[in-house]
C-alpha cells in the first residue's frame, strides 16, 4: 500500500469537518462547512443536511461537488505544506425511506454522538458524497492525483480499527 494512501486515510479519520463546495442556482460556488462521517460498506463520506440550506438545493440541481479535507493548522510555524485532500466527488440525497438511512445515522452518531437531536429533525438529510476523483498534498514533493478507487480504498481504510497498517 502505497505510503500516501495511508496519510490520506489518516487525515479522514483524524479530521471531522469538510469544506464543501457546490454551485448555486446562478452558476456561482459557494461553499459551507460540514461535519462528515466515512462509511466503508458503500464507501462514501457522510454528511447531514437541512433542506434548507443553500448548499442542499445547489446538490439537488447539480450532484457533482468538491469537498477539502485539511489537516489543522498549527499555532505557529509554517501552513503551506498542510496535509489535504481535494475531492470531487457525487451526492445522492437519501430520502428518510431509504433502508441505509440508521445505519448511516449510526455511524454519523458514533462520529458526533451531540447530534442526536437534530439527526430527528423531518428537514434533515443524510447524503452520500461518492469520490469520484482527488488530488492529494502530504507536504512539499508529496503531491498526486488519485481516482475513486484509491479514495475508496483509504476511506475503508480509516475506518478498519487499531492502527494504520505500515509497509
Amino acid at each position: 500500500m502505497h505510503k500516501l494512501t495511508r496519510l490520506l486515510a489518516h487525515l479522514l479519520r483524524v479530521q471531522r469537518v469538510a469544506t464543501l463546495g457546490t454551485l448555486d442556482a446562478h452558476g456561482m460556488p459557494q461553499l459551507s462547512l460540514v461535519p462528515y462521517a466515512l462509511d466503508a460498506a458503500d464507501p462514501a463520506l457522510v454528511i447531514h443536511v437541512s433542506a434548507l440550506a443553500a448548499h442542499t438545493g445547489a446538490m439537488n440541481r447539480q450532484p457533482v461537488t468538491a469537498l477539502m479535507v485539511h489537516e489543522s493548522e498549527p499555532a505557529e510555524g509554517p501552513v503551506h505544506a498542510l496535509h489535504r485532500v481535494s475531492l470531487v466527488t457525487r451526492a445522492t440525497l437519501l430520502a428518510p425511506s431509504d433502508p441505509d438511512v440508521p445505519r448511516l445515522r449510526g455511524l454519523y452518531l458514533q462520529r458526533f454522538p451531540q447530534a442526536q437531536p437534530i439527526t430527528e429533525l423531518g428537514d434533515f438529510r443524510f447524503v452520500r458524497l461518492r469520490p469520484q476523483e482527488a488530488r492529494q498534498v502530504a507536504g512539499f514533493g508529496a503531491a498526486r492525483s488519485l481516482q475513486a478507487a484509491e479514495v475508496v480504498q483509504a476511506i475503508c481504510l480509516a475506518c478498519s480499527p487499531g492502527d494504520l497498517p505500515d509497509d
